[in-house]
């Protein structure tokens, strides 16, 4: 089992996302009793699983599709904090520390996954 450090950060991060789709997908199948829903969530949770797989294993490819997808996620959270409306009125005055916070460890998990992984070093 690979540790968990900043090189396999993102690795990680996809493989808790595909164990919550798994999860997802048999919550939708067995209590929801919907058939087309699981298979869409199953398509996913397959593609994030390999994702993981293949950066736990130092595949390259992997590596950059995981990098650029923490990137978007990053960019994703910055956003949020200027505009989501529903989140900052479910989490009121928490919202800001919040998304600050998750927006900055995410920013720590890609960059140091690029730089750890060597990504764009010459």
């Amino acid at each position: 089992m690979k540790k968990l450090s900043l090189t396999h950060s993102l690795d990680w991060l996809m493989a808790l996302c595909s164990l919550a789709g798994f999860l997802a997908v048999l919550q939708t199948f067995i209590i929801g009793k919907h058939y087309i829903i699981p298979t869409i969530l199953l398509t996913l949770t397959v593609l994030m699983g390999n994702l993981a797989w293949y950066g736990l294993k130092q595949v390259k490819w992997a590596n950059y599709v995981n990098f650029w997808l923490g990137f978007i996620l990053t960019n994703h959270l910055f956003f949020a904090v200027f505009w989501a409306k529903t989140p900052r009125e479910i989490l009121g005055a928490a919202f800001v520390p919040a998304a600050i916070s998750l927006t900055l460890i995410m920013l720590i998990f890609t960059v140091f996954y690029g730089r750890k992984n060597q990504l764009f070093s010459r």
